[in-house]
Parts: structure tokens; C-alpha cells; sequence
């Protein structure tokens, strides 16, 4: 028994021998010099990495521009509360399409100033998309000069950037009225500026109920750019008399003197109402700036009662302009009233040297004295100050 266990112990042994020569064998015909496992393999790197954006790069460029024509001066000139539109325009200079989000870098403004500060933008190949950029600064808004920046970035694109900037005119008087109950109210403004053309005087009566009432007055004596001299907004919503005698009464009136150098206009409103639904009227003043010379009165008013505007524009020598509407009832009104005043001012020809205009021959033979008719001082003065006058003119 002892011996046939020792059989089969060799038996066995042989036979795990020969499955490790089975299993080493194919090792070496496929090349392995090495008998024994030398652990695992390391597998190669590339020298470089292929890239995303292989066959599709490219450049993005900025364009941030004023709306308005090149030839207006000063027109990056705001006022505070008055809104500037820049127009951004990106480029795509890529081969294909590309999805690019547009981005506002505030620097000196304040974030809330932005119509908007981040927009994406679907760009085709070479082609280039535009979106108009709304700046508003707030009625705080510190005079001077500010600055941002729009970037544009995207995808196996260069980005870009471009600065633009603009500049603050304060206010160098303003004046907000706005009520809003029953009762009586009286109200009187006179303005007058030399440097900003302008003579505005109001004087209301209110007595009975009304919603809103807005008298406001703003003035920047040298505008820049398309900011006004003058401005005047008015608002009424709902008004009513209450009680017998209540009414709204009223005399406005804007002028802006052409001897003065101003447009040349005068407008004036007299009112007596018993009901106004609503009322939303402005007068704007341009002495200075890219529209100087220029008044706009618009107004839209819903009333019961009396109304009277009386605009004219005199300007002596050149132009006479006059207007009258009178109402008695219960009207719905819409009224545009422009006056310019582009006519230059020239010197009067010195000594018959104006260009371009022949002159006569000047008499240069000896004239016969005759005997002055004159026996008085006063009369020779008389006498020489009046050929002084023609020889002048």
C-alpha cells in the first residue's frame, strides 16, 4: 500500500512538470529571451497631443462705435440720467461658425449703467453680427470722463477687447416738482440764462384733486454734444375739480431771444380746466452743442376747459413765424412744434472789399465846392454826421 502511494505521488509530480513546459514553450517561439516574468509593460507616449481646434482656429475682433454720423462733434457728451447707445460689433475671422459670448468690463462705470453685460452671439464664418449697447448713467453720476471695455471670447478663437469711453455734463440747475392729493396749490418759476438762451416763467393755480402733477426744469448753460440747454417735462394724471370754483389755471411760457444769439422763439401756454385726464409735454432748448440753435415743443393733453397756445418765431430781417389755437371744451390734443435758426450772422462789407461783389468806380475828380445852406454849429454837426451815415453804409 505504502508503495503504490509513493507511485502515485511520482506520477503526479511528473505530470505538473510537463504542464509548465506546455505553458513556457509558446513563451519562446514568440521571441521572450527572458524565462521568467519581468512584470508589466509601459506603454509608449506621443511626443505632442493632438489638438481640439485642429483645422479650425482663428481670430475675433471688437468694434465699439457711437451711434451718429462721423461729422457730429462732441458726441460722446451725456448729461446724468440721459441715456448713450454705442453699437458693438465682432468679427469672426475663423473658417467656420462660432458661438462667442460677448462680455461688459465696467472700469470707471457702474454695473447697473449697462442695458446689458454679458450676450452671446452666433457668428458665421467671416461674417461679423452688431447689437446696439445702452449707457445710462445714474442721476448721482460724477462730471468727468469714463471708460469701458467689451471683450469677446470663444472656442478655438483669439479673444479681443476694446475700450470706449464717453464723458458726464452735471446739470448746472435742476428743479423737480411732483404733487399728488386734493387741496389748492400754487407754484410760480422764473428762469433766466444768458449763456443758455433762455427765459421760462410758470405760474399755476391748482385747487380740486389730481392723481400726479410733474413740473421739472433742467439746464446746462455750454452743452456738448447732443445734451440740451434747457429742458422742461410736464405731467399731469387725473386731474378733477372737486368743489365749485375748483380749477387748474395756468400761464407757461419759453423764449429763447434771436438778438441774443437763440433760436428766436417764444411759446406760451394759458390754461383754465376743469378736468385733465392726462397731460405729458416737453420743451427742449439747443443754444449750444451738435443741434444748437434748435427748440422742439411737443405736448399730448386730454382736458375739459379752456386752452390757448400761442408760439411764434421772429428772427429780424430774415424769418416771421406765428401760430394761435385756441380751445373751448372737452379735447384730446397731439402738438409738434420745431423752430431752427441756421442763418450766420456776417459782418457788413468794410470800404467795398467784399469778395466776389463788384464795386462802383469811386469819382476821384475835384468836386465844386458849393456854399453850405448851415448858419448854426448844430447844423454842421447835423450835416456831417449824416454824410458820416452814408458813406457807412
Amino acid at each position: 500500500m505504502r508503495i503504490c502511494l509513493i507511485i502515485t505521488i511520482t506520477m503526479l509530480i511528473l505530470t505538473a512538470c510537463q504542464v509548465q513546459a506546455t505553458v513556457e514553450d509558446p513563451g519562446m517561439e514568440l521571441g521572450d529571451v527572458s524565462a521568467t516574468w519581468s512584470g508589466p509593460s509601459t506603454p509608449s507616449i506621443p511626443n505632442y497631443l493632438p489638438s481640439p481646434c485642429s483645422g479650425d482656429s482663428g481670430a475675433l475682433s471688437v468694434d465699439v462705435s457711437l451711434t451718429g454720423p462721423e461729422s457730429e462733434a462732441d458726441k460722446s457728451y451725456t448729461t446724468q440720467g440721459k441715456e448713450l447707445d454705442f453699437v458693438v460689433t465682432v468679427t469672426n475671422e475663423g473658417p467656420t461658425d462660432s458661438e462667442v459670448e460677448v462680455c461688459v468690463k465696467p472700469m470707471d462705470c457702474a454695473l447697473d449703467w449697462f442695458g446689458w453685460t454679458r450676450s452671446p452671439m452666433n457668428i458665421p464664418a467671416g461674417g461679423s453680427r452688431s447689437q446696439t449697447l445702452t449707457v445710462l448713467p445714474d442721476i448721482n453720476a460724477v462730471a468727468g470722463k469714463y471708460r469701458f471695455a467689451v471683450e469677446a471670447s470663444a472656442k478655438c478663437r483669439t479673444s479681443a477687447s476694446r475700450e470706449a469711453t464717453f464723458r458726464v455734463q452735471a446739470y448746472d440747475y435742476a428743479s423737480e416738482t411732483a404733487i399728488s392729493g386734493s387741496g389748492q396749490f400754487l407754484m410760480n418759476k422764473d428762469l433766466r440764462s444768458m449763456e443758455s438762451g433762455i427765459k421760462s416763467n410758470k405760474d399755476v393755480i391748482f385747487s380740486g384733486s389730481v392723481d400726479a402733477l410733474v413740473k421739472n426744469e433742467y439746464m446746462v448753460d455750454d452743452a456738448r454734444g447732443k445734451n440740451a440747454n434747457f429742458v422742461e417735462q410736464d405731467a399731469v394724471d387725473n386731474y378733477n375739480a372737486v368743489a365749485i370754483g375748483d380749477a387748474l389755471v395756468g400761464t407757461e411760457s419759453f423764449k429763447s431771444s434771436a438778438i441774443f444769439g437763440g433760436v428766436g422763439s417764444k411759446i406760451r401756454e394759458t390754461y383754465d380746466l376743469q378736468q385733465m385726464e392726462f397731460k405729458s409735454q416737453d420743451f427742449t432748448l439747443h443754444q449750444t452743442g451738435s443741434l444748437k440753435k434748435t427748440a422742439e415743443f411737443q405736448t399730448a393733453d386730454n382736458f375739459t376747459g379752456y386752452y390757448l397756445l400761442d408760439a411764434k418765431q421772429s428772427i429780424p430781417g430774415q424769418k416771421s413765424l406765428k401760430e394761435i389755437e385756441e380751445y373751448f371744451g372737452s379735447f384730446e390734443i397731439n402738438r409738434r412744434i420745431l423752430f431752427r435758426n441756421n442763418a450766420e450772422s456776417e459782418p457788413a462789407c468794410q470800404n467795398g472789399d467784399c469778395e466776389g461783389i463788384a464795386t462802383p468806380a469811386v469819382n476821384t475828380s475835384k468836386k465844386i465846392a458849393v456854399a453850405s445852406p448851415c448858419t448854426s454849429s448844430s447844423c454842421y454837426n447835423f450835416v456831417n454826421r449824416l454824410n458820416n451815415f452814408g458813406h457807412k453804409a
